[in-house]
């Protein structure tokens, strides 16, 4: 199922609150049944959040199936860092996923996500013709949201991959091995359909999907206590900053050559009105929009176990290192050069699902809809 979750039609009450909450008119009512007209979603969870009914639930991969996978490669959304009582660094979370018996690929995910700050940064300063203020693709829900809604905003879209996918791509790419199995452990039903039903590629290098709460609760029954020295801040934990609202725009400030004007929204109202706001011009000046559905961030997302605020909290009061060392520099260059962070194909628009030439037939689907 491409966006992410499921209807259960025996636990629906049919109160519509998910109609009414769907940014995109995705829900409908068809027949007396609930369903997802799949080219409308964008994944939002929205409809998720507001059901009382629990009748929406997250479509992800079997845990066993993952589990039993001693080779299964994981990659996991940086929010996986902050759903913890101890510091969200993620040398602490590798060492407990490999205890576990998974092989996290965190060197090559914290690479990923610094290639994928600089390559936006270069990509703002180095394309005079390149329509600004740049939108991050980082959060699926939002490039699915100027697709339906905001198709002329596609060429303000970021062309940078991402991180999360270009972790598996490193990874494989280095190893010249791409017959082991990945899996991404995700904040939200975005990135379960970021999998499914990629957009930018024409399939996502990441097999299997689980939640974040599924896996925080498997960390938890084991009772895990990491020692103060596990918690010093590690070089390679910047990018847990894209967790929460803001860190990605602060990420790609590290690589300007020019001041670059950023902006980080967060909540669905506030994404849909600054896409307004960039489609009537009125953001003149601005270099670049870190935009998430979730409030705060994906530390928002409904698939997380910890309290939003909390997540929040632990990344402010953590001291994630800044400096980029000559080294990790030059490897960074090496990456650019190669192209590795580029998307494959451009998004397109996602047109309305016309009702048919037939007058008959096309009344009828708009009496269903």
């Amino acid at each position: 199922m491409p966006h992410g979750i499921e209807i259960s039609g025996e636990s629906c009450r049919g109160c519509v609150n998910c109609i009414k909450a769907c940014p995109t008119e995705a829900m409908r009512v068809i027949r007396g049944r609930l369903k997802i007209i799949a080219e409308r979603c964008i994944a939002c969870g929205e409809c998720f959040r507001i059901c009382r009914h629990r009748a929406i639930s997250l479509k992800e991969s079997e845990w066993a199936s993952i589990a039993d996978d001693r080779s299964m490669l994981l990659v996991t959304d940086p929010a996986l860092c902050t759903q913890f009582s101890w510091p969200p660094d993620p040398g602490i979370l590798e060492d407990i996923l490999r205890d576990i018996g998974f092989d996290p690929v965190f060197d090559d995910t914290a690479l990923a996500f610094d290639l994928a700050a600089m390559a936006q940064a270069r990509s703002i300063e180095g394309d005079d013709t390149r329509e600004l203020p740049m939108i991050s693709t980082y959060c699926p829900s939002v490039v699915r949201l100027v697709q339906i809604r905001f198709p002329e905003l596609i060429p303000n879209l970021s062309p940078v991959e991402s991180p999360l996918e270009t972790s598996i791509d490193l990874w494989r790419t280095r190893h010249n091995r791409y017959d082991v199995p990945s899996a991404l452990v995700a904040p939200c039903p975005a990135r379960i359909a970021m999998v499914n039903k990629p957009v930018g590629r024409e399939a996502s290098s990441i097999d299997h999907v689980v939640s974040t709460a599924r896996v925080a609760k498997e960390i938890l029954s084991r009772n895990y206590a990491p020692s103060r020295e596990q918690a010093i801040p590690k070089a390679n934990s910047r990018w847990v900053n894209w967790s929460a609202s803001g860190g990605e725009a602060v990420h790609v400030r590290l690589f300007e050559n020019r001041p670059l004007k950023t902006l980080a929204v967060s909540g669905m109202r506030s994404v849909i009105g600054i896409l307004q706001d960039i489609e009537l011009r009125r953001l003149k000046g601005v270099d670049f929009i870190e935009a998430r559905v979730c409030d705060m961030g994906c530390i928002g997302g409904i698939a997380n176990a910890e309290s939003s605020f909390l997540s929040r909290l632990k990344v402010e009061n953590y001291g994630f290192a800044r400096e980029t060392g000559k080294e990790r520099m030059a490897e960074l260059e090496e990456l650019y050069r190669a192209g590795i962070w580029r998307v494959q194909q451009q998004a397109r628009p996602i047109e309305q699902i016309p009702l048919g030439k037939d007058e008959a037939k096309a009344m009828g689907k708009l009496s269903d809809l």
